[in-house]
């Protein structure tokens, strides 16, 4: 039985916005290309940049749920981020920080810890695993929590880096420990992902509107994907196949 490859995405920023792509080549041990090369750390935390830090160190959706609203492109070293309260941002993370800092303190609540600084680890993305991860996400897994809901949902309020679909509903719960093919590319499955709140706003207007954990509950567990780690690279294309191996 195969799936196939319905949706890739990024997210240059960690939480802070979300960006589709067609194609990426994957390597061993590292997160997918462009995705979360950055991170909001918040004046609370004392991460630094030089070594992968817990996600309780960063400014997130969970806490602040009108950053889920946001959009990312990228182009070299610029970001462009748009919001719907918003004007458009061009900023490069490196150099550019206050620009970004100003630019999001509007949608950051008054009673949380305010976005500081961007931060960055050389050599892999600020995953919300321990291990340098890619995230793999089940459609039909996402149209069941929607019919528990009785709403439709957008997919990117999980936040996952690769998207199938033709496999059963919770398929991707009995890849854990062994391997999965994805066009050119092979993962290792390592973890069920455990949820929060950030998946109860909706990516279109940043306002908690569906109570996922909830309807994910009702399954005895608060799981949606799977963390993977890269063992053979490749390229990764829509429309490929996911095969168990």
């Amino acid at each position: 039985m195969t799936g196939e490859v319905t949706n890739l995405w990024r997210h240059p920023i960690k939480s802070h916005g979300r960006e589709a792509v067609q194609t990426v080549t994957l390597n061993p041990g590292q997160t997918m290309p462009g995705d979360r090369v950055w991170a909001v750390a918040h004046e609370a935390s004392k991460t630094d940049g030089t070594e992968w830090a817990p996600c309780v160190n960063f400014s997130r959706g969970a806490k602040a749920p009108s950053l889920m609203a946001i959009s990312a492109r990228t182009k070299g070293d610029t970001v462009t981020l748009t919001h719907p309260e918003r004007p458009e941002l061009h900023f490069q993370p490196a150099t550019q920080q206050d620009a970004f800092l100003d630019w999001v303190k509007p949608l950051m609540p008054a009673d949380r810890a305010a976005s500081a600084r961007i931060v960055r680890v050389p050599g892999r993305g600020m995953t919300d695993s321990d291990f340098p991860s890619i995230s793999l996400c089940n459609m039909a897994t996402h149209r069941a929590v929607e019919q528990k809901l009785g709403q439709e949902l957008s997919p990117v309020r999980w936040r996952g880096n690769i998207w199938f679909d033709g496999l059963p509903l919770w398929e991707e719960f009995e890849w854990l420990g062994r391997e999965v093919q994805i066009g050119q590319a092979v993962l290792h499955v390592r973890e069920r992902i455990t949820r929060c709140l950030a998946t109860t706003a909706n990516p279109d207007t940043g306002a908690r509107d569906a109570d996922t954990l909830a309807a994910l509950n009702t399954w005895d567990h608060q799981d949606f994907g799977v963390y993977a780690e890269v063992i053979r690279g490749g390229e990764v294309k829509t429309g490929d196949k996911v095969q168990l191996l």
